[in-house]
């Protein structure tokens, strides 16, 4: 079996508040906890791109693994807000922590992409191909926001969370799900500065390199897959939903996870939570919550943990594990 032999995350230091918010929005504190759960979250330094916090996460999760940058055969970053269109972010990240042994490659699959990246680099090792694959989930996407859109700006927040890959004895990864639905792709975008829409002096005008949201359509479509795939990811393993001990789900909004949750019958004390403090940190937000519990000391061998994501596209996706460390 394949399994997680190594975790780790980073969030930057600047902690930026609702009421921080206030001073540059039309917006209240009270408004933003009613609707998305959230009282604070972490912007990257001026001087840090999304390279910069997998680097830290990814060195985190390496010593966690007592595993060096040479041990690495393959770098997967899942991230929807790439330092550049290219190279890719997986390229120097490599070149960051010196693993010199390993290929490169980033995932863009909108939020669910740690999840997809999960998936990809399990087959490498199912494969024979490779042995030890790096898989991170990082984000600078508050420079993805318009500071002048109460319904994006205040949502999101920035951060990394790392993840070593590797045979394991017992346990390990029992199943995955992923999911895509592009006749929804209108409802979340970054419509300019790809080759649709490149730069211009219109795209300045319209403000249209900044994310778009459709917020209801957006919430329709998260709360029905958290309970969907869910369910299709279990029924493959085999697994019934009482013997799940944690549900860690992305962290895109308090009441998607607790619509989600209600609709499974998975009581909150069982519901990883860290949208209050980080906000949603799109394809980072599964790996930091799972370094969490981790690191908290809450994650026993043999528990099983479910991980839902959902974004951008629309995509979906879910793993069900044994944890084994």
């Amino acid at each position: 079996m394949v399994g997680i032999v190594g975790l780790g995350s980073y969030v930057p230091e600047q902690v930026v508040t609702n009421a921080d918010l206030e001073k540059i929005l039309d917006t209240t504190d009270g408004w933003i906890k009613s609707r998305s759960g959230i009282t604070e979250r972490r912007f990257a330094r001026k001087d840090q791109a999304t390279s910069d916090l997998a680097q830290i996460a990814a060195e985190r999760a390496l010593e966690d693994a007592h595993l060096s940058p040479n041990d690495i055969d393959l770098i997967i970053v899942g991230t929807n807000s790439p330092d550049m269109l290219y190279p890719a972010t997986a390229c120097l990240l490599q070149e960051m922590i010196g693993a010199r042994n390993a290929a490169a490659f980033d995932l863009q699959a909108g939020c669910p992409g740690w999840v997809y990246a999960v998936t990809a680099g399990t087959q490498f090792i199912q494969s024979g191909m490779y042995k030890n694959v790096l898989v991170v989930g990082a984000e600078v996407i508050t420079r993805m926001m318009d500071n002048t859109d109460r319904g994006t700006y205040v949502l999101f927040g920035d951060g990394a969370g790392a993840t070593v890959l590797s045979t394991v004895e017992h346990g390990g990864f029992l199943s995955f799900e992923l999911f895509a639905d592009g006749s929804l792709a209108q409802y979340l975008t970054l419509p300019a500065g790809g080759s649709r829409k490149p730069f211009s002096k219109e795209v300045l005008k319209e403000r249209s390199y900044f994310t778009k949201m459709d917020g209801q359509a957006v919430f329709r479509f998260s709360v029905r897959e958290i309970s969907r795939i869910s369910k299709k990811v279990l029924d493959k393993a085999n697994v019934p939903l009482e013997s799940v001990d944690w549900f860690v789900p992305h962290q895109a909004n308090l009441r998607i996870i607790q619509s989600g949750a209600q609709e499974l019958g998975i009581p909150m004390e069982k519901v990883v939570v860290t949208i209050d403090k980080y906000g949603n940190s799109s394809a980072a937000s599964i790996p930091i919550a799972l370094d969490k519990i981790y690191t908290e000391g809450k994650l026993k061998n043999g528990d099983k943990v479910l991980m839902v994501s959902f974004g951008a596209g629309m995509t979906s996706g879910a793993i069900i594990m044994e944890w084994s460390r």
